[in-house]
């Protein structure tokens, strides 16, 4: 699977581009602030409906623009797909599978695999919880359409039970009844959620672990401990028993959205501990684990987004990773970077590949 071609119009920095892309490697070089992570972003909103910041559609506008578009041609395996995608200020997002529109966004999911690894990823180890679990369900939901519609459901009854319990102590009155509802929304799915979190975090960590091995060549241990409250517990006793406790605090205090990943070298955060160098080579390693966990299950290959990788890395670690997406295992990659030297590395690394070079200035992107 790869994108062909990219259409952009207003999107963040990036006044107006129609990129044709080669279906193996991509170099965009240009200085900081230029629009190359923007241009990345608009690979990863085709994939996933948003922003990899998480940003509103609102803040992904131009300056003093009321509107962007973004539209991919994609090749999948032989079959064409054109995705489009709009938001006009004020308006309802568009976004389209071959001129048909989606009646949900979570059907859209899935459909173009995509793994970025940026800067950005730093806050896995220093954001909350929060940003973890989203690690865990963004991948998971690229394989597993029904786990998307379970995380869904869940949030929903989280929410409405939350609502309840806000009810109840605005209005001096409490009906278990009601609660109980919501409850049993909560255990039946949470209880799925939870244990496909843990089939999941069993089979990435041995992935994880040759990666970090190979760009560390070290013999450090890595590990992902999953902290869930169901562990071990019967989710429906932990709701009961904690009724009032919620009602004081009128939000629920028990449920898989309070989960967490512990991510550790030897048996050390490395949160608190990691080096520099260390927090880098163990998040790369984790998303190309991501890559090669989807690339298994899916038995397609996603498109690699490499965001700024080689900042902060000692050129043995860069030479490691150079040999990484230089593999025939990966397919199309995006690479972007200030330093012409390091892709230039990838490309003699690459041998007769096809790739293409584009400068990124100021918005506006030219082929080299």
């Amino acid at each position: 699977m790869f994108i062909r071609n990219l259409a952009v119009v207003n999107y963040k920095n990036l006044i107006q581009a129609d990129l044709q892309f080669s279906s193996k490697l991509n170099c965009f070089i240009g200085n900081n602030g230029v629009g190359k992570t923007n241009l990345l972003d608009c690979l990863f909103y085709l994939s996933f409906c948003k922003s990899c910041f998480n940003l509103p559609d609102s803040q992904n506008i131009r300056h003093s623009e009321d509107f962007f578009v973004l539209q991919g041609k994609y090749d999948c395996g032989g079959e064409p797909e054109d995705i489009y995608s709009g938001f006009k200020t004020g308006h309802k997002k568009i976004f389209r599978r071959n001129k048909k529109e989606y009646e949900r966004l979570s059907d859209h999911i899935g459909l173009l695999p995509l793994v970025m690894i940026s800067p950005a990823d730093s806050i896995l180890i220093q954001g909350g919880s929060e940003e973890r679990r989203r690690f865990m369900d963004s991948v998971i939901s690229q394989y597993d359409r029904q786990y998307l519609d379970w995380l869904l459901k869940y949030n929903r009854a989280l929410l409405q039970r939350n609502n309840l319990l806000k009810f109840f102590a605005a209005n001096h009155q409490f009906d278990g009844d009601s609660l109980d509802v919501w409850s049993e929304q909560l255990i039946i799915t949470g209880e799925r959620i939870y244990n496909k979190r843990v089939e999941f975090l069993d089979a990435l960590l041995p992935v994880f672990q040759k990666y970090y091995d190979f760009i560390c060549q070290g013999h450090e241990k890595v590990r992902l401990e999953y902290q869930s409250q169901l562990k071990g517990q019967d989710f429906r006793k932990l709701l009961e028993e904690s009724v009032t406790k919620d009602r004081v605090l009128q939000y629920t205090t028990f449920g898989i959205h309070k989960d967490d990943l512990d991510l550790k070298i030897e048996d050390y955060s490395i949160k608190k501990l990691g080096s520099q160098g260390q927090n880098k080579t163990y998040l790369i390693s984790l998303k190309f684990a991501q890559f090669d966990f989807i690339r298994s299950v899916n038995k397609v290959k996603p498109i690699l987004l490499l965001d700024d990788i080689f900042d902060k890395l000692d050129s043995a670690r860069v030479g490691q990773i150079v040999k990484l997406v230089s593999d025939s295992n990966f397919g199309q990659i995006f690479i972007t970077d200030t330093n012409r030297e390091h892709l230039d590395g990838i490309i003699l690394e690459v041998g007769g590949a096809d790739f293409k070079i584009f400068l990124v200035s100021d918005g506006q992107i030219s082929l080299m």
